[in-house]
């Protein structure tokens, strides 16, 4: 079977495509609702009972992170030199000058709506807020060319090439992906490649980009938990996630947050 008879098979049908929709914008909800908590002197572990509460208590929704695969949280919160997968804790208090990375994953009626977002904890250094800026426009180029008949080894060179312009590294161990019904679906989406390689954009395809852009090289190590991902150089990494549908003429952000604006 060719990529293209393949990436056909993995788009979503218009109801599917609604309930998408409605799990995308409850997950940008819970990005939006605990951005005032995040302050110095906060735990990762308080941020995480504030979504767990939020998703099942007013959204009547499920937070597809709690035992995936045996994680044991709600949701993700990488600070400073953590790429991905941190496990909330209370004992991780939050001091300014951090960064961290929030990753919330809503399930409703059976669909996942998946995205990511960086914050500042007080004042970050030049640097920090530099990292963090340049990752967020590693992810914007990327949803810009999202369009049928792109390749995916577009994508992921535009933001390759973006993050290496500005000195800073991708990581390359860790990828976006398909999404739906599943949380984790075909096809990987990577955040490096070369131009005109990989598969082809199809209209009702759903996927997320979500680029690990990391200050220092762009090498990681997996901690003894088996979860959380760390910069090898301990210099700090910034992570941005969207979920989106590739429309007939280009793409709609279905976890936009009313902040932004996309065309």
């Amino acid at each position: 079977m060719s990529n293209d008879s393949i990436m056909k098979d993995l788009t979503k049908t218009p109801e599917e495509i609604a309930k998408m929709r409605v799990a995308g914008q409850l997950a940008a909800e819970v990005l939006e609702m605990i951005g005032d908590y995040i302050k110095p002197g906060v735990s990762t572990g308080e941020l995480d009972r504030i979504c767990h509460d939020y998703i099942i208590s007013e959204q009547n929704a499920i937070p597809a992170c709690l035992n995936y695969r045996g994680f044991p949280k709600s949701i993700c919160t990488s600070v400073n030199h953590v790429i991905c997968h941190g496990i909330p804790s209370d004992s991780k208090v939050l001091k300014s000058g951090d960064i961290i990375n929030v990753d919330v994953t809503v399930i409703k009626d059976n669909y996942h709506g998946d995205t990511s977002k960086m914050f500042f904890v007080g004042k970050p250094s030049l640097q920090a807020e530099r990292l963090v800026r340049v990752a967020q426009e590693c992810l914007y180029l990327g949803i810009e060319m999202v369009k049928p008949g792109v390749h995916l080894g577009d994508i992921g060179h535009k933001i390759q090439k973006h993050a290496e312009s500005n000195r800073f590294a991708v990581v390359r161990e860790y990828c976006g992906h398909g999404i739906g019904r599943e949380f984790h679906e075909r096809p990987q989406v990577l955040h490096f490649g070369k131009p005109g390689t990989k598969e082809k954009l199809e209209p009702g395809l759903c996927f997320t980009i979500e680029p690990m852009v990391n200050a220092g090289q762009r090498h990681c190590r997996l901690l003894p938990d088996k979860w959380t991902v760390v910069t090898k150089d301990h210099k700090y990494s910034a992570q941005w996630e969207h979920t989106l549908l590739v429309t007939e003429i280009g793409v709609d952000v279905l976890t936009r947050r009313s902040e932004e604006a996309f065309d």
